[in-house]
């Protein structure tokens, strides 16, 4: 959904700063070189491993892994229910919280009458605090954000944990007591029953777990810049993982749309950035850029949308598994790919850095992710094969039993040319 990369705060106030109207010191060189660098850094992580563990996952046998298959129909409605939930957080922040100064002359006046006239004193205006009393008292930003930051507590606690899994299997010693466990809930009986949850953990997965939920309460607690990236990357690293396009021309729907749809509202309105700000969520990376002068506790941020590293991240993880539908022992387009997205990503930030102004990233990252691999396939004459790559839905009953059929037809037909 977020998915601008800006630098909100380099030489200009501070949002939501200090009263007084001070402004930042503009950053240094180094710092911006180094805030820059690092998010190109993070970006690059979740797109490599989580492309790579994409092809374990489409193996895999595990109903907890199965990967969630987009289709060229959802690629087609995903821009427009993303532009819907955009202008919905916009319009709720502006229409509830339109600006934080009012909302605060509004309180001031009421406190001072109340101080000159004393504690018994009748309001001359209570309509005035009446008419705002239900969205600045009872709806307030920070509840709003509590409530998401518990929701983006747990998803980021699961995320995390499932992220470091295979990591942290590494050390455990061979005589650990790990047991097996699973999660089912059903629907029905007999033969109308219908799994809803099937997700099947160990004790080391648990382990993990308790590890990922102190990230989880030190990002409660603190929202720090490193523990928000944390739950960011493994968010990334799970949808570069888990979403899956069925084929090459359902990727270019998705981009091309986000494309219209990323330029649109960072060029076209202030609703993206002013998003981005207001949201207070592991949505996006963020890395400070005055790191050099104060330390961890750093606050002047340059950020980066998750949507900006997930959505050509799985067009890249279809090109490492058309790769190696091919056969060759070659990762040409993943690798070509992966390049494309480096030299997007690197022109946004220079261009970023020219004008000072925030960018819409997917307008240099589609062009150049579908287009290099698609010149790549030109020359190489496998076009054809690009496109007419296809991958089946693995939740799919249909697209199960027409892939064992497949096999079934083309074992048979090796035993007939056995016999012959």
């Amino acid at each position: 959904m977020d998915s601008a990369l800006s630098d909100p705060h380099n030489g200009s106030a501070e949002v939501g700063g200090p009263a007084n109207g001070t402004t930042r010191p503009p950053s240094t060189p180094e710092g911006i070189a180094l805030a820059y660098g690092s998010l190109l850094l993070m970006a690059l992580l979740p797109i490599f491993f989580g492309a790579l563990r994409s092809v374990r996952c489409a193996r895999g046998k595990n109903a907890s892994d199965m990967p969630e298959t987009i289709t060229s129909r959802d690629a087609a409605r995903f821009p427009i229910i993303a532009s819907c939930t955009l202008l919905g957080l916009y319009l709720f922040f502006k229409v509830y919280f339109p600006n934080k100064s009012y909302t605060g002359s509004v309180l001031k006046t009421w406190k001072t009458q109340k101080s000159k006239k004393g504690k018994t004193a009748v309001i001359q205006n209570p309509t005035t605090r009446d008419n705002h009393r239900f969205p600045f008292e009872i709806f307030s930003q920070e509840y709003i954000n509590l409530l998401l930051s518990m929701y983006f507590f747990v998803l980021g606690i699961l995320a995390l944990s499932h992220t470091i899994s295979p990591f942290m299997n590494k050390f455990f010693p061979a005589n650990f007591p790990n047991r097996q466990y699973q999660l089912l809930f059903t629907q029905g009986s007999g033969e109308n029953k219908e799994e809803i949850i099937n997700y099947e953990f160990d004790t080391k997965d648990l382990v993990c777990l308790g590890l990922s939920s102190v990230v989880g309460v030190w990002y409660l607690l603190r929202k720090h810049w490193i523990a928000n990236n944390l739950f960011g990357l493994a968010f990334s690293l799970n949808g570069v993982e888990l979403l899956h396009l069925n084929n090459v021309s359902t990727g270019c729907i998705l981009l091309g749309g986000l494309f219209i749809y990323d330029v649109f509202w960072v060029f076209g309105t202030n609703v993206m950035v002013t998003v981005a700000r207001s949201f207070e969520a592991p949505i996006k990376l963020v890395f400070p850029q005055d790191l050099l002068e104060k330390g961890l506790e750093a606050d002047n941020f340059a950020m980066l949308g998750l949507g900006d590293i997930v959505i050509p991240g799985i067009f890249i993880a279809l090109l490492l598994r058309f790769d190696i539908s091919l056969k060759k022992n070659t990762h040409t387009y993943f690798y070509t790919s992966f390049a494309a997205y480096i030299f997007g990503l690197g022109l946004t930030i220079f261009i970023m850095h020219i004008f000072k102004h925030a960018q819409p990233a997917l307008l240099y990252l589609v062009p150049a992710c579908i287009g290099f691999p698609v010149l790549v396939a030109l020359a190489k004459g496998e076009v054809t094969e690009m496109f007419s790559y296809e991958e089946s839905n693995p939740k799919d009953p249909a697209a199960a039993t027409e892939s064992k059929e497949g096999t079934e037809a083309s074992t048979s037909k090796g035993l007939e040319k056995k016999e012959k």
